[in-house]
């Protein structure tokens, strides 16, 4: 299946390259091609991007662990079809870690789809999303990993995050005054994560998001973009909560982690994530915080005797902070420190603290650039930890 996709996507692209000099190919990170119907009725732009990573651990107690990969390997396809007012998505991940996940409930294929999703601008201010994408959870999960400011994503994201599901999502924006402009999002989702086949084991996944920006939009949408890239001249806030509901959730991290199976099938809880986070900007320096906190009302799977599986719901809290100078050069310093603190019975340990160091080269923005980052892990109740990434990333 891995080889007919690779073979289908090569092919794709011959068939364009082929056609480049009839196709006006767009600017260096924006794309490979945009093509445009005769009748302009539709347009597509396709894009392609790579992350070449090189990681090294040393773990108190064992020996230290080096590995390459290619992070990330990725086809994107948008675009709108009939009238500009209805846009669509297409993303596909084609490393072994974006498709990894393969299980009877994704009818044992690998996961190749990351974002299938409509938009309908149906009226002034509002839009309807439908299809697979992510939810409106925490900024530092919905950022693009294109455009992260560091290597990658915290801590915080990796013990709370609520990625991609199958549903929709209304969103409108208003302004409160010239400048004060407001943004909500209503999305119901399947609640089990993204290319599940199965249909809804448990309940439907309700999230909310509202978002204040006091002076106004940030430009190229940086409020969702690492780095202060743009130098914004005036200074911008972005201030944001969201709210996650999953009814009958079956899963330890709500529609994330492992599926919790019992001896009658599988145990069901009602699980709440809540996120609180910031983003500010101004000349060059950049501040991103988000706080996290989850609960469940019963957090323990259990057999039909009560007695526990071993599975449980990852419960607790987490705070991010992480901020960044950029250079006129377009070198950036950033810190980060991130703070998890779930519950001991559960996982074992009951306190993360991770301190991470990095310097970006922005050669092209986003598109093109380097970056390196050393983070020292401090664990309550396990191994302490020591890490070194180096990672090229290349966005056309």
């Amino acid at each position: 299946m891995k080889f007919k996709i690779t073979c289908i996507a090569l092919c794709l692209f011959a068939i364009l390259t082929s056609h480049s000099q009839e196709v006006k190919s767009p600017k260096f990170g924006k794309g490979l091609f945009n093509l445009v119907g005769q009748d302009s009725s539709w347009t597509m732009k396709i894009g392609a991007r790579m992350q070449f990573l090189a990681i090294s651990n040393w773990e108190d107690g064992a020996d230290n662990e080096a590995n390459f990969l290619v992070r990330r390997a990725r086809l994107k396809f948008d675009g709108y079809a009939f009238t500009p007012k209805l846009k669509y998505k297409i993303e596909l991940g084609l490393s072994n870690r974006d498709i990894s996940g393969a299980s009877q409930f994704t009818s044992n294929a690998p996961r190749y789809i990351l974002d299938a999703v409509m938009k309908w601008n149906f009226a002034p201010g509002f839009e309807l999303w439908f299809g697979q994408t992510k939810l409106p959870g925490n900024r530092e999960r919905v950022v693009s990993s294109a455009n992260l400011q560091q290597v990658d994503r915290s801590l915080l994201n990796s013990r709370f995050n609520i990625d991609r599901d199958v549903g929709i999502q209304l969103k409108h924006k208003f302004n409160l005054s010239d400048t004060f402009v407001v943004k909500e999002t209503f999305s119901i989702a399947q609640g089990e994560g993204r290319n599940v086949t199965t249909g809804n084991l448990g309940g439907h996944q309700f999230t909310g998001r509202v978002e204040l920006y006091p002076f106004g939009n940030f430009a190229s949408k940086g409020d969702y973009k690492g780095s202060d890239l743009k130098r914004e001249q005036k200074p911008k806030l972005a201030l944001g909560v969201s709210y996650d509901h999953n009814n009958n959730a079956v899963k330890t991290r709500s529609n994330m982690g492992s599926y919790m199976v019992t001896d009658t099938g599988f145990f069901e809880t009602n699980i709440n994530t809540l996120f609180i986070d910031a983003m500010f900007k101004y000349r060059g320096f950049s501040l991103m915080a988000e706080y996290a906190d989850r609960d469940a009302k019963d957090p323990f799977a259990k057999n039909s005797d009560g007695t526990l599986t071993g599975d449980a719901v990852q419960v607790g809290k987490g705070l991010n902070l992480q901020a960044g100078i950029l250079c006129k050069n377009d070198w950036e310093i950033s810190g980060r420190f991130t703070n998890i603190h779930l519950i001991k019975s559960i996982t074992g340990k009951n306190n993360e603290n991770q301190f991470t160091l990095g310097v970006s080269k922005y050669i092209v923005g986003h598109s093109l650039k380097v970056q390196s980052d050393c983070s020292y892990l401090d664990v309550n109740g396990g191994n302490n930890e020591l890490m070194w990434r180096l990672q090229f990333d290349i966005h056309f």
